[in-house]
C-alpha cells in the first residue's frame, strides 16, 4: 500500500502544482502539505527536489512525466 500512497502523493502534488518563475526559467512547485515519508520518498527516486527548510517542493522533469503516466493510469481527465 505504501507505493500507492506515494503515488497517490506524486499525483496530487503534480494536480496541485503551479508554474513558479525562479529567476532562470520556470518550474512546477507544489506545497508539501503530505507526508513526510511519501515525500523523502519521492525526492529519494528523483521526482520532487525537496528543501527541508521550504514549504514547497519542485517536480522534477521525471516527476511531471510519472505524474502523467499516473493521471492516465488513475482514469483522472
Amino acid at each position: 500500500m505504501k507505493d500507492q500512497i506515494d503515488e497517490l502523493t506524486l499525483l496530487l502534488l503534480y494536480l496541485t502544482s503551479f508554474k513558479d518563475d525562479y529567476g532562470l526559467g520556470e518550474a512546477q512547485r507544489s506545497w508539501k502539505g503530505y507526508p513526510f515519508e511519501s515525500l523523502n520518498e519521492l525526492s529519494k527516486n528523483n521526482l520532487i527536489l525537496d528543501s527541508k527548510r521550504s514549504k514547497s517542493v519542485y517536480l522534477t522533469d521525471d516527476g511531471i512525466e510519472e505524474a502523467k503516466k499516473l493521471i492516465k493510469k488513475y482514469h483522472i481527465k
